[in-house]
């Protein structure tokens, strides 16, 4: 719900693809069994701690989101289990204290690959309708203790967005 001082965007969800997405992260699809370590797979930063690797389980929250993280000491990869489609919007890395909202990106991820952020990606989601859907994330122990920055972009910037 937004107020009369708060403006909502919509944002338009792209296919994601490789050099679409490259300023965020990285789109890990399926790879033959025996493949070469190589570019294609996911360039992991998991060194600043013990890595997590688990299953999370998230309530569907729709569509828009008026809040935006980001990690600075790790990447973080995540992916829906059970072929599950998602939204995840996204703005670059970067050294400012907060991400530029005209450069916030949404993309509709499919349940056949994952996605690793670059550290210091700006994320809001995953976002989807269904009820409750099961992602797979690695990211560090105490990632969101210890290393979790979130910028709420409602009462920041007086914008809340809605992917579309």
């Amino acid at each position: 719900m937004t107020s009369s001082s708060t403006t909502l965007k919509s944002l338009t969800a792209e296919p994601i693809i490789s050099e679409a997405f490259s300023p965020f992260g990285q789109v890990i699809f399926p790879l033959a069994d025996g493949a070469s370590y190589g570019p294609e797979d996911a360039q992991l930063k998991l060194d600043a701690g013990i890595p997590r690797f688990y299953i999370m389980r998230l309530e569907g929250k729709g569509q828009q989101f008026h809040a935006i993280t980001r990690h600075r000491r790790c990447t973080q990869c995540l992916g829906s289990l059970a072929g599950a489609e998602w939204l995840m919007a996204v703005a670059p890395p970067g050294d400012a204290e907060d991400p530029d909202p005209e450069a916030i990106r949404a993309f509709r991820i499919p349940g056949n690959c994952f996605i690793k952020l670059h550290v210091g990606t700006w994320h809001a989601g995953p976002l989807f309708n269904a009820p409750l859907v099961d992602f797979y994330n690695l990211e560090l122990s105490d990632t969101n203790v210890t290393d979790h920055q979130t910028c709420n972009l409602r009462s920041r910037f007086h914008v809340e967005f809605e992917i579309v």
